[in-house]
């Protein structure tokens, strides 16, 4: 079970660090993550209020309060549809520098910038993320738990693809196998042929052809944990020439990101690496993308593996490492594990990608 008075507590350290007074939360990933209590309050008002000593207090529509009070939340204020929060939001006690999510709907601040004039608001996600980043035992059991679901859903699914099914069709059995290993699907990314060039192609009914390459990108949520995996197929021979090559200088590139990860490398470094391959092999232009980004209860979080990123690699951190080549209207490749940074190197939750351009 989750220690959310421990986490914060870590909290509190790093807004004292940061000479900031109090943290409000209003996404359910961050309420939930230092609480227990994951719902969104929509345009309603829904904001954890987390202060340096590690307390809280909840301010949330009175439909929730009963469930706030279960997951522990002993100060809970509800308000009932129609209410004015004004007095409660300014009695409430907040002060000086208050940082808020990232996320927080600008509905939601306005009304407390109108509520708390002298008070200084800041973006805030950042500082949460600095204690959600690295993840202990349970979490990482957690992720490679999704891990597993996404490698069992690609070796079920590439067996099955042919030409003639649309993209829709592979992305729907790959959700379906994740779910029946127990996960729920997030998202199923399938473009092939000319949409592969495309790296965040949304599926569609393009009808997969004999020698398209194809990109699949897919995820699943197991206990609040994500995966977040891609491989490159080929629908019998490739028909581009180059496919091959291209996949080589990807796998490539993959490897030589993932050889540079320990504690104290930065983020800008394992970038580097991979980033190096591809333009030594004349493709720089069509790596259009950072090598890789933080997971964990959000498929996107912090680290960001980037160029220029002086962010320093701590263990317990995990992150994606997917590097790829986009070649307009032709196909594209990339290829994606999901990785925690060791005391020593790095551990992959994923099972390793293949060794060439598999041939479906």
């Amino acid at each position: 079970m989750a220690d959310y008075a421990s986490r914060r507590l870590e909290l509190g350290r790093v807004l004292r660090e940061a000479g900031i007074d109090s943290f409000i939360a209003t996404t359910p990933i961050t309420m939930g993550y230092y609480s227990g209590f994951f719902e969104g309050g929509g345009e309603r008002l829904m904001a954890l209020v987390l202060d340096q000593s590690g307390g809280m207090r909840l301010f949330c529509p009175a439909l929730s309060v009963n469930q706030a009070i279960r997951c522990g939340i002993e100060d809970v204020r509800g308000f009932v549809d129609g209410e004015d929060p004004t007095e409660a939001i300014r009695s409430s006690g907040l002060r000086g520098r208050v940082a808020v999510d990232d996320e927080m709907l600008a509905s939601i601040l306005l009304r407390f910038q109108g509520w708390l004039p002298d008070v200084s608001f800041i973006a805030g996600s950042r500082l949460a993320g600095q204690v959600m980043r690295c993840k202990n035992q349970s979490e990482l059991d957690e992720l490679f738990r999704a891990g597993k679901m996404a490698d069992v859903a690609f070796e079920a699914v590439r067996g099955t693809i042919r030409a003639g099914e649309r993209e829709s069709d592979v992305g729907g059995r790959l959700e379906a196998t994740m779910k029946a290993e127990g996960g729920r699907p997030m998202f199923a990314i399938v473009a092939t042929g000319a949409n592969g060039a495309e790296p965040h192609h949304h599926s569609d009914e393009t009808v997969l052809a004999d020698g398209d390459v194809m990109i699949m990108d897919f995820g699943c949520e197991a206990g609040g944990y994500m995966s977040d995996i891609t491989r490159t197929v080929s629908i019998g021979e490739p028909r581009d020439p180059e496919a091959d090559r291209v996949y080589q200088i990807v796998l490539d590139a993959h490897h030589a990101a993932r050889s540079v990860i320990r504690p104290g490398v930065t983020a800008g470094e394992i970038d580097g690496a991979a980033r190096k391959v591809i333009e030594e092999a004349g493709f720089g232009e069509f790596f259009v993308h950072r090598t890789g980004h933080g997971l964990g209860m959000r498929v996107h979080e912090e680290p960001y593996i980037m160029p220029g990123s002086d962010e320093v690699i701590m263990e317990g951190d995990c992150f994606s490492i997917e590097p790829g080549i986009y070649l307009p209207g032709r196909f594209g490749v990339r290829i994606e594990n999901i990785v925690t940074c060791t005391a020593d190197g790095h551990a992959s939750f994923n099972v390793e990608p293949p060794i060439s351009l598999i041939r479906v």
